[in-house]
């Protein structure tokens, strides 16, 4: 029945996912709101709704492993295997100044991101300090695009242009809505069947997080990303990706901790198998292996975005073998040497 519930929670987060964009969208177009607006907002806070419900939802059922995871994870799997799946399908050419900026945003997101849970700064103060960030990132970037209207607005209207909704109004929104509570209702199975899943084979909730939870809220990007790579137009997953990856940080832990409070500090469980797998900096939920793992993700993004102006298909083969590795090692299926 668990995996039951975790499978339908799974589906429900892909579907209303989908919904809720598609919905979404539908109805800014039929409002004639820019396809550079849309791809810049509507796209990426919609693609990391699940993110944020699953996140929600974890909180409140005291199960902080699984919100901070959720996001670590899927900063993780957004890169090695949403970029992956999409480079395998199609090489990505790139465009090293249209992502110069959001690049850099998302760098240094991501090490604002590890400082924060390095010092256990995810309080009111800071989640609101997060919400303003993406506040203002949001505003100069539209600003800036439709001023230049050059390389990186293109990029952003053509993350919009990918979501094909056309609905009118009132269905549209009549989708989203539904979409919406198909999310909910999905975050609410997979936060309680992750809970009993990691109860009953002593891992920690962490690490059901980072897998599990994680692939499942990253799926609307790696539906999104694989359908605009076998149309050949991967180069709008790497776009999409890194705003994904800049709305989970500062947008979802932003606004997790903004509602709710809460610290990535915990006690010895007693368990060894649990503390050994979720083993942190200090008594922390997210271990020095998962900031790791976060950090060279990026850096490999990077790298391959940047050389050759191409993330080649033997780069996205690397990055999903990188991912199968850290998965590897999150579940203790690969013996790590005892020099690390």
């Amino acid at each position: 029945m668990t995996y039951l519930m975790v499978l339908g929670g799974l589906v429900l987060l892909f579907v209303g996912g989908e919904g809720l964009v598609r919905g979404s969208v539908s109805v800014a177009r039929k409002l004639n709101i820019s396809e550079l607006v849309i791809g810049l907002t509507l796209v990426g806070f919609g693609t990391s709704v699940p993110e944020l419900v699953t996140s929600l939802n974890a909180i409140n059922a005291d199960a902080v492993g699984i919100a901070v995871g959720n996001v670590v994870g899927s900063n993780i799997a957004n890169i090695l295997l949403v970029l992956g799946v999409a480079a395998v399908i199609h090489p990505i050419i790139t465009n090293p100044r249209a992502l110069m900026r959001d690049t850099l945003l998302m760098l240094l997101a991501t090490l604002l991101l590890c400082t924060m849970i390095w010092f256990d700064l995810f309080s009111r103060l800071g989640g609101a300090l997060l919400v303003t960030a993406l506040a203002i990132y949001i505003v100069f970037s539209l600003m800036a695009d439709r001023a230049s209207q050059g390389a990186v607005a293109e990029m952003h209207a053509g993350e919009g242009e990918t979501v094909e909704a056309n609905y009118g109004v009132a269905l549209g929104a009549l989708i989203a809505l539904a979409g919406l509570a198909g999310v909910v209702l999905g975050a609410k199975f997979l936060v309680d069947g992750g809970v009993v899943i990691a109860r009953e084979f002593g891992v920690s909730e962490t690490v059901i997080g980072l897998s599990i939870v994680a692939v499942g809220t990253s799926l609307p990007e790696l539906a999104t990303s694989a359908i605009a790579a076998f149309r050949g137009k991967a180069d709008v997953a790497l776009g999409n990706i890194i705003g994904s990856n800049i709305f989970n940080i500062l947008g979802i832990l932003g606004l997790t901790a903004l509602v709710h409070p809460f610290s990535v500090r915990r006690e010895p469980s007693g368990d060894v198998t649990a503390d050994a797998m979720a083993s942190g900096i200090g008594n922390s939920l997210i271990s020095v292996g998962d900031i790791a793992a976060l950090v060279l993700s990026v850096a490999l993004m990077v790298v391959f975005a940047i050389t050759g102006k191409l993330v080649a298909r033997w780069e996205g083969a690397v990055l999903l073998f990188a991912y199968a590795l850290y998965m590897g090692l999150t579940f203790n299926l690969i013996p790590v040497p005892a020099i690390l």
